[in-house]
């Protein structure tokens, strides 16, 4: 059997479990859309500012679009609120990721913050009983919290226990997990499902669910090999570890990786979040990690949901709610494409080739949208670019900046750049979702050519500096940046030469 490239049903089981936190992580980003107008109803009972007046104006702008003028400014601020502090819960949480994935490790930190998503979920599923506003805010705020733990846990794991021929094809199911949870919350938020006056905080209470398959089943995983070894120096619980994940196999190339690893880590001091910002050893692998992970939530991706239902009904969809949800399905079936091709065309690759198609897209969004006012056929133009969009989005700039951290920095800095880029993307997302309304209001249908240049500059950027992963060592990958960066460090050198000889 050949090494380091088994898939085992306990891996299987492992990456399966770990990647409901992940699930977990997409229900809770969709799932307090659809309810929108449910919900803000009852804030404004609880709040004392509903009244019969308040449901005739809802009734009579039902048919015509969104009734928000003659919503009650509190409700306005609590409903802002209840979205908002799931991000900002995210961006705090994001900095303890390396803490608690070192505290006990890997599972037990997967199984100890579970306890926060099922809090979460019972405070928003019970939020009917008190005051509905209070509830849902605070259960928001600690689930927020765990989704920017489990964001970035997640990653981590399965990057540290997938074999290396297929570590980007298990990377990319976080993403596929956050889809498909994106994708049930939307379904199961439907009016006729649980997204009506009866049912809309047991929609939302079931955030928590996922978190308690996943604590019955964490036990049953082993734990990372290399943190087994690397950070604690438990060669033959690594090794039991190891052979419990792939099979029956001679595991010495692999305890040889990390035992040079190990070394390498045990040369070097602690790698703490300051230090690593500091340090210029790893100043470049964390600029690529940080500027991954910003093309993704620069790339316009959340401005197309924003836009999508606009367009759909412009079109003609007579419910472009289910199109939204085609949105969704194109969503998981381009991330499934992702994950088939990532370790054959290469996380680099798909990155570009998503990128650029995106760019295409925006441009051709832009067009559309100009002009759909003068010719009706041009809203089929803004839908067909909607689609492609989302699709070269999953195909690459979606899933790829999850995993590939993990692979750009060895064990000692991996939890703190894990960390960072977490940090990033979650800040990036608050920003953008707090800045885009105003962005809007101010290019109104130019506003993708903002996000087209954005993209063009991001292609440019991955083809010159983001160096290709596929099949390497994170010994390899870690090597090709020492030598860039001494090449970069020879070339300064001679330059200083060459002025001090022409003085």
């Amino acid at each position: 059997m050949e090494t380091g490239k088994q898939l085992s049903g306990t891996l299987a089981i492992a990456v399966f479990t770990a990647a409901l936190g992940s699930l977990q992580f997409g229900y809770s980003l969709g799932v307090i859309n659809a309810p929108q107008k449910v919900i803000e109803r009852h804030y404004a009972m609880s709040l004392g500012v509903w009244s019969e007046r308040s449901a005739l104006l809802e009734n009579s702008t039902e048919g015509e679009g969104s009734s928000e003028d003659q919503t009650h400014p509190d409700v306005v601020m609590y409903w802002s609120l209840s979205v908002a502090i799931f991000s900002i819960g995210g961006m705090i949480s994001s900095f303890l990721v390396g803490f608690i994935g070192d505290f006990r490790g890997r599972v037990k930190g997967m199984l100890m913050i579970n306890v926060l998503a099922v809090a979460a979920g019972l405070l928003m599923g019970l939020s009917r009983i008190w005051k509905p506003h209070i509830m849902v805010i605070t259960g928001r705020a600690i689930m927020g919290f765990y989704c920017g733990l489990t964001s970035g846990l997640v990653p981590m794991y399965i990057g540290e226990i997938a074999p290396k021929a297929y570590r980007g094809a298990l990377g990319t199911l976080h993403q596929l997990a956050v889809v498909i949870g994106i994708l049930l919350s939307q379904v199961i938020g439907l009016d006729f499902v649980f997204g009506n006056d009866e049912m809309w905080h047991v929609l939302l209470g079931l955030s928590g669910a996922p978190a308690i398959l996943q604590s019955f089943m964490l036990p049953l995983c082993p734990e990372s090999p290399r943190y087994l070894y690397i950070l604690l120096g438990k060669e033959q619980e690594a090794r039991k570890s190891l052979h419990r994940l792939k099979g029956a196999y001679d595991p010495a190339s692999d305890l040889e990786e990390m035992r040079k690893e190990k070394e390498e880590a045990d040369r070097q001091p602690r790698v703490s979040i300051l230090s690593l910002i500091l340090s210029s050893v790893y100043r470049q692998q964390l600029f690529v990690s940080l500027m991954m992970h910003l093309s993704q939530q620069l790339s316009g991706v959340n401005a197309i949901f924003y836009y999508s239902t606009a367009i759909f009904t412009k079109a003609g969809v007579s419910q472009p709610v289910y199109a939204t949800i085609g949105v969704g399905v194109i969503n998981t079936v381009f991330t499934l494409v992702s994950v088939a091709l990532v370790d054959r065309a290469g996380r680099r690759t798909l990155t570009l080739v998503g990128l650029g198609g995106m760019c295409c897209c925006a441009v051709a969004m832009t067009v559309g949208l100009k002009f759909q006012n003068n010719f009706s056929w041009m809203s089929y133009v803004s839908m067909a670019a909607i689609f492609l969009f989302v699709s070269f989005f999953e195909i690459g700039p979606g899933p790829i900046p999850w995993f590939i951290v993990a692979e750009l920095f060895s064990q000692g800095p991996r939890p703190a750049a894990i960390a960072l880029a977490g940090c990033c993307n979650w800040t990036s997302n608050f920003i953008i979702g707090m800045a885009f309304p105003y962005i809007q209001a101010w290019l109104d249908s130019y506003v993708f050519v903002l996000f087209a240049v954005l993209l063009f500059g991001f292609t440019i950027f991955i083809y010159f500096r983001v160096p290709e992963t596929k099949g390497k060592t994170f010994e390899e990958i870690a090597a090709f940046f020492q030598k860039k960066q001494r090449i970069n460090k020879d070339n300064g050198e001679l330059q200083q030469l060459k002025t001090s000889s022409d003085a």
